[in-house]
């Protein structure tokens, strides 16, 4: 009996979650397997912040909210974006889920019809492409690798228009490359999409925070402020704060897109959960000393991993600008051999003996559009970042 509809038969599970799933079974088994696959802060959220949500329970908000979720928290987000951004949104143009994923998802269902396209520069997070065709839209990915900065321009976006074009998604700092869109980068985006009035603009900036060199984060509405009706930021509380469990994204945009992924909300999660919402208004409106310390972290971090893999002959890479993820190209070691034998014909191929000889869960490019890459998350200790190193130099050099 087939139990899978069309739709979620063009699709497949996370990579990034697959890898990560398989690297805990064989440290389950007793095997000495540093996960680098998945890109989740190894810090504890912050302790004011897990008392919001301990006062949050004693005081009785176990209960559901409005699918637009409590005022309190629609308030902290318009004051997030006035007070770090620079941008003035109306707490009717604010929307909270269970993750920035779900944001994605649910504009997604709000807007696709089918065959509506969705640009997509490539390297791209893992599931933007997945979620478009769970909503009967279409992917069309522009591979955008090292020779363009991993950046869409303005030429690339004016080709890839068509009068099918729904959405054009961006995300910077960039999931898997750490690229900073600068702000005459995506002005000059802009200006296309000007001349396109019925293409909507995805912005993804989880990683706002996570600056690790001089480049600025810049978001696209500041750049583009003509394109604000068009625009949906998507950001949260994931990567900033170390609450990936608390599953709280947000997003900002135009009322009528709100609303309906508000509509769409209410007839599947109903809402965020209360006590996560409530220890979400705890992190924006509290200190924000962790996310300096935090970002420190990985600045070093960063140039550790970055310095260990450029002494690793056949890899080529630079300093990420954002984000916590190395992604190194690795056509060098393609054609290769292990040392039992197998050959190594693809990215995947790779990361799949990094996990089985090196016990180093990494993944492939391929899971994010684009090869010969590897992405390595540096959101754990320097210690295990170090051991990793040295098992990873050790994999490769046994490469023939």
């Amino acid at each position: 009996m087939e139990f899978q509809s069309s739709r979620v038969r063009t699709v497949k599970s996370s990579p990034s979650m697959a890898v990560s799933v398989l690297a805990k079974k064989m440290l389950a088994l007793g095997e000495p397997v540093i996960n680098l696959s998945l890109g989740e802060p190894d810090f504890n959220v912050p302790a004011h912040v897990i008392e919001a949500a301990h006062q949050a329970m004693l005081e009785g908000n176990n209960h559901y909210t409005a699918p637009n979720g409590y005022e309190a928290l629609r308030r902290a987000i318009v004051d997030k974006f006035q007070r770090e951004n620079g941008l003035h949104y109306g707490m009717d143009e604010i929307c909270v889920a269970n993750g920035a994923k779900q944001l994605l998802f649910n504009a997604f269902l709000a807007t696709l019809e089918p065959g509506d396209e969705v640009i997509t520069p490539a390297p791209y997070w893992v599931s933007y492409t997945d979620m478009v065709l769970l909503n009967g839209g279409v992917p069309k990915v522009i591979p955008c690798g090292a020779e363009y900065g991993f950046k869409l321009d303005a030429e690339r976006l004016e080709a890839a228009i068509t009068p099918h074009t729904r959405w054009l998604m961006l995300n910077s700092p960039n999931n898997p490359c750490g690229a900073i869109y600068t702000q005459a980068e995506f002005a000059a985006l802009g200006e296309v999409l000007e001349r396109h009035p019925r293409v909507l603009v995805i912005s993804d900036e989880i990683y706002e925070h996570i600056i690790l060199g001089n480049q600025a984060f810049v978001p696209f509405v500041t750049a583009c402020p003509q394109l604000r009706e068009r625009t949906l930021l998507i950001n949260g509380v994931s990567k900033a704060y170390a609450m990936t469990g608390y599953r709280l994204g947000y997003a900002a945009g135009p009322k009528g897109l709100i609303d309906a992924m508000n509509k769409t909300q209410s007839q599947t999660t109903t809402c965020p959960s209360a006590i996560s919402q409530l220890a979400a208004v705890a992190a924006l409106n509290g200190p924000q000393d962790f996310v300096r310390a935090a970002n420190l972290e990985y600045q070093a971090r960063g140039a550790m991993v970055v310095e260990g893999l450029a002494a690793i002959d056949g890899l080529e890479l630079q300093m990420p600008e954002g984000a916590f993820y190395a992604f190194p190209r690795c056509a060098a070691f393609i054609g290769k051999s292990t040392p039992d034998g197998q050959l190594i014909a693809s990215d995947a191929d790779l990361s799949n003996y990094l996990l089985r000889v090196g016990k180093v869960a990494t993944v492939p490019g391929s899971a994010f559009g684009l090869e010969p890459y590897i992405r390595l998350s540096f959101a754990t200790s320097r210690e295990q970042l170090q051991q990793a190193l040295e098992q990873l130099r050790e994999a490769f050099g046994a490469l023939r």
